[in-house]
């Protein structure tokens, strides 16, 4: 006899990814009979009774025109134990503020009635507008960081983690970019059917838990939208001289402004401190050149403007969570199999 059935809710809404959505529903449902379809080995089963739910009961199309045809609405008030939130197409610096009260409401609503929810990707950005995860950790994209420090201040926003618990308790939990629906999915099969189960599915789907978690695949650089038109010439200054020895000496002479002033301006700007800048863009440089070059670390280091091959390690492990070696290895095979297909 398998485990009682859990009652699952997934809310698909115009902007929702369909890989996500769908993905999702096909996974939960293969739960506890597709392995044992295949392998005959046991009685098959149906752990989770998953619905799509949404704003309207009208059948409408998500993101990339992709069909959906809801279950139920939010206002049937469908039972369920678990609300999932997927993936929604959006961009780094839109607002969603105001642009489904109502939802908010029930989302709300539905936790505090004693659900547990989980939000995949950008789905975050909806639990976040809810206000349901101020003063608690989160992890969405790694895109998302700038969002969330400037419209979710309230928010420790965990840009490194691939699922972040935002309470003791697992009520509200959080995964990161994109395909760490996968990863969600498997946490969730593990809970509530158990960690074999999980592992059988896995192996059925090909799917990959990413226990480095995402910083081995976050863009350290990104184009932050700000007005100071100093610190943009600075941003700009440091990405044509980030390897020469004194950059930020020689930066504060290029700017005309008082050392306190640039790095105060530069902070409040773009959320990162100079050093921190600086330190990012000669990363960046070091990544490029592991995935796509035969350098030793010793030269990478160099290159990337570090004399000290040892400060150099450490850093690179604490920016992208793996050593230079580790970065190489996992992010070469993917070079070489574009090379032997191109």
């Amino acid at each position: 006899m398998g485990p009682k059935q859990t009652k699952v809710l997934i809310l698909a809404l115009p902007e929702t990814a369909g890989s996500a959505l769908y993905g999702m529903v096909d996974v939960l449902k293969a739960t506890g009979n597709i392995w044992q379809t295949l392998v005959g080995d046991a009685i098959p089963y149906q752990p989770f009774d998953v619905r799509i739910v949404s704003i309207q009961s009208a059948p409408f199309h998500c993101g990339h025109g992709i069909p959906v045809e809801p279950a139920c609405t939010i206002d049937d008030e469908p039972c369920g134990e678990l609300l999932i939130l997927p993936e929604i197409w959006l961009g780094p610096a839109e607002d969603i503020g105001g642009r489904y009260e109502a939802l908010m409401d029930w989302i709300k609503h539905r936790y505090r009635s004693g659900m547990t929810i989980y939000s995949a990707c950008s789905g975050s950005v909806l639990l976040a507008e809810s206000g349901l995860l101020d003063h608690c950790e989160a992890t969405s994209h790694w895109g998302y960081q700038d969002l969330f420090r400037t419209r979710y201040p309230k928010v420790h926003f965990r840009p490194e983690s691939n699922l972040v618990y935002a309470h003791p308790g697992g009520r509200l939990v959080t995964a990161g970019g994109t395909t760490s629906w996968h990863d969600l999915a498997l946490h969730i099969i593990a809970r509530y059917v158990g960690i074999g189960e999980a592992l059988r599915i896995a192996k059925v789907y090909l799917l990959k838990w990413h226990g480095e978690g995402q910083l081995p695949f976050t863009g350290l650089v990104r184009r932050t939208h700000h007005a100071d038109s100093a610190v943009r010439k600075c941003e700009e200054w440091l990405k044509e001289h980030f390897r020469e020895p004194g950059a930020i000496s020689r930066l504060v002479e290029a700017s005309a402004l008082p050392e306190r002033t640039l790095k105060r301006r530069f902070k409040e700007a773009t959320g990162n401190s100079l050093i921190g800048y600086l330190q990012n863009l000669r990363i960046e440089e070091a990544k490029r050149a592991l995935e796509h070059g035969n350098l030793s670390v010793e030269e990478v280091s160099l290159a990337a403007g570090y004399e000290d091959v040892s400060f150099f390690r450490r850093l690179f492990k604490r920016l992208t969570g793996l050593t230079p070696g580790e970065y190489r290895r996992l992010f070469r095979p993917l070079l070489e199999e574009s090379a032997l297909t191109s």
